[in-house]
């Protein structure tokens, strides 16, 4: 996950639509969150889990989290989405996630 500030982070995460943390103690050692419109689209998002704590199956649960919240929340005509970074595809692909390409290519503005 790539860095945010501590400002764009105080603004973000609130609006989150949905947001898994586990936690070990007080210590947040993997998260995941759901953003968008709330009807329409949404995007899964920051599927993140610290380093010592991978290999444990904790991205599984946030994601079987996010997908509960996605199969009683989510309206059957929204368009979910998601950007996979590098083997997390396979992660996703257990959820039911594809490809899109070539009918869609993901895009993004990199400042």
């Amino acid at each position: 996950m790539s860095a945010k500030t501590a400002e764009a982070a105080a603004k973000g995460l609130p609006n989150s639509l949905f947001a898994v943390q586990v936690l070990l103690g007080d210590e947040v050692v993997g998260m995941g969150r759901i953003i968008g419109d709330g009807g329409c689209f949404f995007q899964v998002t920051d599927i993140a889990v610290l380093p010592a704590h991978q290999g444990k199956g904790l991205g599984k649960r946030i994601m079987g989290e996010i997908m509960q919240f996605i199969e009683t929340d989510v309206p059957q005509s929204a368009y979910v989405s998601l950007i996979a970074d590098g083997q997390a595809q396979e992660l996703y692909a257990q959820f039911g996630f594809k490809h899109t390409a070539p009918v869609s290519v993901g895009m993004a503005l990199v400042r």
